[in-house]
């Protein structure tokens, strides 16, 4: 549980609980603004409003963080300080924050199919390997990589979620609170039913009970999964350098590139699918889903080729009549 103790607890928690009753969880945000508490309280800031210094000095503490990171945290920092002023206009309100370069930013690692293939390989050298973690670790990739969903949206998922004679899965609580259905495909529901079964193999599970469970039969939180993951990695010769280093969360930007790479391949109206694919990976629109599809060099391939194609068909013949 957060814990707030500077002279400005008590507004900051305010603050929290009424957006959190816009309809947002808020945690990540409250995560974030309780650093900025423990910042005030470690230098004894007395002052009952926020100063243009004592912002500054946030600042400059947050220069060793990644340019994405700084500016999240300040964002945050911002919308407590329009709060504040709003009963005290003498409170301090910094400018917007600057959007980061694209140069800046953390570029996705997009796996290969090799790639998640030595990885669920890999998965066999967990330990202890006569557990059911091995078959833990290669269900739950095989998941993310099939369905594109939140790492955090797989961890919540109960056996009950899961509807093999209908090939979906259920996400009850999704970001920002929103419910959704997971079409599987036939091997993807296959995988998912033969982990099922073999859980109920070691030890009887309710419908209640959490899809993806630890060595402990308790539901597997994402610190020992990110554990596992960082072995694996280590295990295949996926490319971890100064400029790459793949993330689970990759894992959600290789669906979203593979499935646009897809219909790009099937000739189909590409603009005119992105709601459908923003609404499967729970945005609230297709802008949300357009920072996950990367520019691979299959992808620049095909839409090469389309261009191409609609040259040929389209403006070519226009300008052989004139």
């Amino acid at each position: 549980m957060l814990t707030f103790s500077s002279c400005l607890a008590a507004q900051i928690l305010v603050f929290i609980n009424l957006r959190r009753l816009s309809g947002t969880n808020y945690h990540s945000q409250a995560l974030l603004l309780s650093y900025f508490d423990h910042f005030l309280a470690a230098l004894s800031y007395q002052n009952a409003i926020i100063t243009r210094e004592i912002i500054d000095e946030y600042q400059i503490r947050l220069l060793t963080l990644a340019p994405r990171s700084r500016n999240n945290r300040l964002c945050v920092v911002r919308q407590l300080c329009e709060y504040i002023a709003a009963s005290h206009p003498q409170s301090y309100v910094p400018e917007s924050m600057i959007n980061i370069s694209l140069i800046a930013t953390y570029k996705p690692y997009i796996y290969t199919l090799n790639d998640i293939q030595a990885l669920m390989n890999a998965t066999a050298k967990l330990t202890p390997t006569d557990s059911l973690r091995p078959h833990t670790g290669r269900a739950l990739i095989g998941l993310l990589y099939a369905t594109g969903i939140r790492i955090g949206e797989a961890l919540a998922l109960n056996v009950e979620d899961f509807y093999h004679d209908d090939e979906r899965l259920f996400v009850a609580n999704g970001k920002f609170h929103k419910a959704r259905w997971i079409p599987l495909t036939t091997s993807t529901c296959a995988a998912i039913n033969a982990y099922i079964k073999k859980r109920r193999q070691r030890k009887h599970c309710s419908l209640d009970s959490p899809l993806f469970i630890n060595v402990l039969n308790r539901r597997l939180k994402y610190s020992s999964f990110s554990h596992d993951f960082h072995y694996l990695l280590a295990l295949t010769d996926i490319p971890r350098n100064k400029e790459q280093h793949p993330r689970i969360h990759d894992l959600r930007h290789t669906f979203a590139t593979q499935r646009l790479l897809s219909w790009y391949k099937e000739g189909v109206d590409v603009n005119a699918l992105l709601p459908a694919l923003a609404t499967y990976m729970g945005h609230v629109g297709i802008a949300s889903t357009q920072r996950y599809l990367q520019p691979t060099n299959d992808l620049i391939d095909q839409v090469n080729q389309r261009f191409y194609h609609h040259y040929l068909a389209q403006v070519k013949p226009i300008g052989d009549l004139s």
